[in-house]
């Protein structure tokens, strides 16, 4: 399973936020931020062991064929009502 990891900002991400916002910095001093805290969050990210992706991709799968299943069914289903109501074209 993977790893637990607690989703907190960094002591020096937010005195950095910090900063920022005190001294209202120019565009490109925020844009150099962003990246940093993106570049930081980047660093939290653990990726999954290939029992995990394989796990992971089999219950997406599994859950999109039964939601096409189920869309499929109504599309019938309402098909059959239009046609009860409306008649067939031409009919």
């Amino acid at each position: 399973m993977a790893r637990k990891v607690v989703d907190e900002p960094s002591e020096e991400i937010v005195a950095d936020a910090r900063l920022a916002r005190d001294a209202k910095r120019g565009p490109f001093a925020r844009m150099s931020l962003f990246l940093k805290q993106v570049m930081a969050e980047l660093r939290k990210v653990v990726t999954p062991t290939r029992k995990e992706l394989l796990s992971y991709t089999a219950v997406v799968l599994i859950f999109v064929a039964i939601m096409m299943a189920l869309v499929s069914a109504l599309d019938w289903v309402f098909a059959l009502v239009v046609t009860y109501v409306f008649g067939t074209p031409g009919g």
